[in-house]
């Protein structure tokens, strides 16, 4: 077995995918000879800044020799890969041996969660006996060999079916018939999910960004999202892959603690909201949460319907929040309501006349002059609640390719699935 990884071989702006790469160079595998066993997607750390949209790496498994393997991938790179773009910089690994060693592993799931630099990879390389090359600054590299590793840090496999563009359709606008994508992400749900989202009548698997993807279906099961892949209506498509993935896993939160969360990282954290949730210009909604001490948590604007569960947050209120730290501000992907603030303290009103009580003054309660009536202090009062105890999170829209959706299952609390 050979292990082919590849990454940062597109562009924001001129387009390609190192998807659409990594089904090219299986193509040229085979025709070489080569059987391919599995094609792997890995997201890796959603808060590098170097990153296209989902910062993804490639992995192709081969029984392909390695000297072969290298050769046609460093060709296919290239040929395909966006090298015009300055902040583009390839980077290949290849790898003889049916799986990474424990090293390569561990170091996969360190760049899903953390920021790995070119010399810690190139160690690791070394250390592997692996071969490698790079083009611009070799940042590539990183990524390259963090999806060599990403099979055997996977422990809670997904799927995603992408079907991509014939080349002279490229930077055109994308044709998909919207009736039989909702269609067919009906008949796929649950076990296809982030398709459309229904409630802002998005088609959340076809891209926007310039590139090779039509569309791209995720979900639990490797032949249902190829039949809905299927059953959507479109213009012609060129060519397809299957790929195994780490999307949809929360492979990126980590345990930890208000007060050692640090930025660039992705965290679950637990808390009271100190403050009510005000929103501000742009529609962003912020809150303080509180343990020991205070974080800073927002729900910004492209988040939509998901920023009403949080304004239905009160102070008080137990959670736990999901999301990446920037800036000192976590950005919410998902929270549990823990515990409820159901009551609240308001001045007494009058058992007679059933108006508000009065203060009688400092430290002497409440009392109402015309009935002569009085009260020692405030009481309690049931406040109606629109949360319900368990698991919000961002519509699909909003989803990170990352983030896990409820309706994968699997979490401490009841769920509200968003779909």
């Amino acid at each position: 077995m050979t292990l082919i990884g590849l990454d940062d071989t597109d562009s924001r702006e001129r387009g390609m995918c190192t998807t659409y790469l990594a089904v090219r160079i299986a193509e040229r595998v085979r025709a070489a000879g080569g059987a391919v066993e599995r094609l792997v997607l890995a997201r890796l750390n959603p808060a590098i800044e170097h990153k296209t949209r989902g910062n993804a790496a490639l992995c192709v498994h081969t029984d392909l020799a390695a000297d072969d393997s290298f050769a046609i991938a460093h060709e296919a790179v290239d040929a395909l890969a966006a090298t015009d773009d300055p902040r583009t910089h390839p980077g290949i690994v290849v790898a003889p041996g049916d799986k990474a060693p424990v090293s390569v592993v561990g170091f996969s799931r360190r760049a899903v969660r953390e920021r790995l630099s070119l010399d810690e990879a190139e160690g690791c390389i070394e250390s592997a006996g692996y071969r490698h090359s790079g083009w611009g600054n070799s940042r590539g590299v990183i990524g390259a060999l963090a999806a060599v590793g990403a099979w055997g840090a996977f422990d809670d496999p997904t799927y995603e079916h992408i079907s991509y563009r014939e080349a002279q359709r490229r930077g055109t606008p994308r044709e998909v018939d919207f009736d039989s994508l909702v269609a067919a992400a009906d008949w796929g749900y649950p076990a296809a999910w982030d398709t459309v989202d229904r409630g802002e009548g998005a088609m959340v698997c076809v891209p926007h960004a310039p590139g090779p993807i039509l569309h791209g279906v995720r979900g639990d099961d490797p032949r249902t999202v190829k039949a809905v892949a299927e059953r959507i209506e479109s213009e012609p498509v060129e060519r397809v892959g299957l790929f195994v993935t780490n999307q949809g896993t929360d492979a990126h939160l980590r345990d930890g603690t208000i007060g050692t969360c640090t930025d660039g990282h992705a965290y679950r954290l637990d808390g009271r909201v100190s403050n009510p949730p005000a929103t501000r210009r742009g529609g962003h909604v912020f809150f303080e949460l509180e343990r020991n001490r205070t974080l800073r948590c927002a729900a910004f604007e492209p988040t939509k319907r998901f920023r009403e569960r949080v304004r239905s947050l009160r102070a008080g209120d137990a959670l736990t929040v999901c999301g990446e730290v920037s800036d000192g501000t976590l950005k919410l992907e998902k929270f549990a309501v823990r515990d409820l603030v159901t009551t609240e303290r308001v001045v007494p009103s009058c058992p007679d006349c059933g108006c508000s009580m009065e203060s009688a003054g400092r430290g002497q309660g409440y009392r109402c002059r015309d009935c002569e009536t009085s009260a020692p202090g405030k009481v309690e009062r049931p406040v109606e609640r629109d949360l319900e105890i368990g698991w919000y999170e961002v519509p699909p829209c909003a989803r990170r390719h990352i983030a896990k959706p409820l309706v994968r299952g699997g979490f401490d609390a009841p769920t509200h699935p968003e779909r």
